[in-house]
């Protein structure tokens, strides 16, 4: 008999993507628009394991160019459906057609390589050491292999899971129907509540790293959010969305039930408001 699903699911793959996402951006260029980027850099993620699913996404975010091989198919045509991947290929030769084109223009592309037995991970990784290809960044598992430590001796970086800092608070929302109605009105309300400070500081990575978590994360995330948004940001901004989202609910310009999860500091808060018809 298969395992109850797990309701926490979406929530805990939610929480990895952030978590890889703010640990990819420690290299991320500044853009013009003040958002930084990994444009025109490959991450490689490894075998198309759990953990390799989340940093592909957290990498489309942050704009990199990305690839993985598995040996699973039934696991590759999956991440297809799910938008973790965007082609999935049978041989190197057709990957890297793909992803130098979209590296030379600084796009956004995900691909996976369908490995035929015996071929493994490992043989793969070789095979890229022996064409030359060399990523930018790599997945932690693949990063405490033999062809890990080759590729990070020629200046490839190893990405972390990066955890809030003391001064940064965690924030989730959703809502308790039509989410594609109320969900964009109340990721624009966040954008607004975002301090002026930390919003419109050009020198401070993270304020641009904010906005494009929250324009680009439910487009790359889909269906995986399942309702769900999350939100890296400091108190003041926090503090901000909170009262904004009470009025705007208090008002019914928000016509449904809000919940929200305020986490810091290994504490977490709830909240949970409700217009005047419900």
């Amino acid at each position: 008999m298969a395992p109850p699903p797990n309701p926490f699911a979406p929530l805990e793959f939610m929480l990895q993507v952030e978590r890889f996402y703010a640990g990819l951006l420690l290299t991320a260029d500044l853009g013009a628009d003040s958002e930084p980027s990994l444009g025109g850099k490959l991450l490689y993620a490894g075998e198309l394991d759990a953990q390799a699913r989340a940093l592909l996404v957290a990498a489309n975010i942050a704009g990199a160019a990305s690839l993985a091989a598995s040996t699973d198919a039934a696991a590759g045509k999956q991440a297809i459906r799910d938008g973790v991947v965007d082609f999935l290929v049978t041989s190197l030769d057709e990957a890297l057609r793909i992803l130098k084109n979209e590296i030379r223009t600084r796009q956004t592309v995900a691909v996976c390589v369908a490995l035929a037995q015996p071929v493994s991970e490992t043989d793969f990784a070789r095979q890229m050491l022996e064409r030359g290809v060399l990523p930018n960044l790599l997945g932690q598992d693949v990063a405490g292999r033999p062809a890990g430590a080759s590729f990070l001796s020629q200046g490839a970086r190893r990405v972390e899971a990066i955890n809030l800092d003391a001064n940064q608070v965690l924030l989730g929302w959703s809502v308790a129907s039509a989410p594609a109605q109320w969900l964009p009105k109340l990721d624009a309300l966040a954008l607004d509540c975002l301090s002026q400070d930390y919003l419109n500081s050009d020198s401070n990575p993270t304020a641009g790293a904010a906005r494009r978590w929250l324009r680009l994360a439910p487009r790359f995330l889909g269906r995986m959010a399942q309702g769900l948004r999350l939100l890296r940001c400091d108190e003041s901004s926090a503090a901000n969305f909170l009262k904004g989202v009470r009025e705007q609910v208090e008002r019914a310009e928000i016509g449904v039930p809000v919940n929200l999860r305020l986490s810091s500091k290994g504490q977490s808060e709830q909240y949970s408001f409700a217009p005047p018809s419900a």
